[in-house]
């Protein structure tokens, strides 16, 4: 295998895209994502486009911003500032009704019987056959009432369809709620700043109601960084945004507050992963490194859609495995820069691939390129060598432990 090599970083040096056509033959390197009517906008979308969104992609049929012209320093300020994120795209689906509690532990392998009002929980939505359709947070806010904070696949029609098909009692709906994450060490100053030091109790996956001048938020101690973080959920999203944008600049703007996408970067290196890409509907849990029993409970009581297939895969065992990969060669991008359009092939010997690097990008407090990967199992132990397929050409890669920061998952608890 060729050396692993450790690059200074170069912002500049990106994988070249894949080249886009005009009619006349001409190449576009970075093509634009049309703003129009047909897709849907955030509730913050014209505040953060205020302050100078550089790149969108499309979320939950939503505009979401990427990044602000700098994924680089915007990575820098999460890790040592405070950052505030346009996450509107998180459509919350609100279950209620009689049947509201064992509607939602049909959906998901956690067992809810574990899961106190005012908690949350990372959670999977599993298909017939074990897939992944969605990796929400769910937040239970009554006995009977639950949101899933949705990552980007259409939950709420897969939701429609099991409910009318089943004759549950429960009302589902895209609740009216729109989250903004505050994230980064300086989160708490912050938060204490627009809610008080009350806000400093809200424990680690928790939930609290709070209202801020007139306008109803639930907030979490939740968040996609890996850092110190919070997400306020705002009541009556449509009418309020505005409001709650300009409330939370003023107080952050003291702890040099600075908007940002989600942080693609640091959510590698905190071996999170991004539905779409690591997780899809043709992966299960087991496969992507979540086969723990209170994430796959398949000795609850209760029954869960997928449960007799999971149930087969982990006695039978997977054949394949996400693992960390760092890989050689110059500094490959931030992975929300376009520099990785497509995944990774991935190759032990010969010229057939036998897995794929779903993301991957240059972490420069590590000096290194990083990456997640999906491999068979006989290649999944750490110090096993690979060769990754770029843009630019082969490169030797290394399967390494993830995360690769932090490994116990303790800032954001801090």
């Amino acid at each position: 295998m060729a050396d692993v090599i450790h690059p200074t970083f170069d912002n500049t040096a990106t994988a070249p895209a894949t080249p886009t056509l005009t009619a006349t033959g001409g190449v576009v390197e970075t093509p634009a994502v049309m703003l129009y009517t047909r897709l849907r906008k955030s509730p913050y979308f014209w505040k953060s486009r205020e302050r100078g969104v550089a790149a969108y992609s499309v979320y939950n049929h939503t505009y979401h911003p990427r990044h602000y012209g700098d994924p680089v320093g915007e990575y820098w300020s999460l890790l040592h500032g405070v950052t505030v994120w346009d996450v509107g795209v998180e459509r919350q689906l609100e279950i209620s009704g009689p049947d509201a509690f064992d509607f939602t532990n049909m959906l998901i392998p956690r067992d809810l019987t574990k899961c106190e009002v005012g908690q949350c929980k990372y959670v999977f939505v599993t298909a017939p056959d074990g897939g992944i359709i969605n990796d929400p947070v769910l937040l239970r806010l009554e006995e009977n009432r639950f949101w899933l904070s949705l990552a980007d696949s259409d939950v709420g029609l897969w939701a429609q369809g099991l409910a009318h098909a089943g004759g549950w009692d429960v009302e589902l709906r895209e609740a009216d709620v729109a989250p903004l994450q505050i994230q980064g060490p300086r989160a708490k100053q912050v938060m204490t700043d627009l809610f008080g030091a009350d806000i400093l109790d809200v424990p680690y996956y928790r939930l609290r109601e709070f209202d801020l001048d007139g306008m109803r938020v639930v907030v979490s101690r939740t968040g996609y960084s890996g850092e110190v973080g919070y997400e306020i959920y705002l009541h009556d999203a449509s009418r309020d945004a505005g409001r709650l944008w300009d409330a939370v600049w003023e107080a952050g703007e003291p702890h040099g507050l600075r908007p940002i996408g989600p942080c693609h970067i640091r959510r590698i290196e905190a071996g999170m992963l991004a539905y779409g890409c690591d997780i899809t509907l043709d992966t299960n849990p087991l496969e992507v490194g979540y086969d723990y029993h209170w994430m796959v409970d398949l000795d609850q009581e209760a029954d869960f859609v997928g449960k007799e297939a999971l149930r087969r895969a982990r006695e039978t065992g997977i054949s394949r495995l996400m693992v960390g990969v760092e890989i050689g060669g110059r500094p490959l991008g931030s992975y929300n820069d376009g520099s990785m359009i497509e995944p990774f092939p991935v190759y032990s010997a010969g010229t057939t691939p036998v897995g794929s690097v779903t993301s991957a990008c240059y972490s420069p407090r590590l000096d290194r390129n990083i990456g997640l990967a999906m491999v068979p199992i006989g290649l999944s132990t750490a110090g096993t060598e690979l060769t990754v397929g770029t843009p630019d050409g082969a490169r030797g890669a290394l399967v390494v432990e993830k995360p690769f920061i932090d490994p116990r998952k303790e800032t954001p608890k801090l």
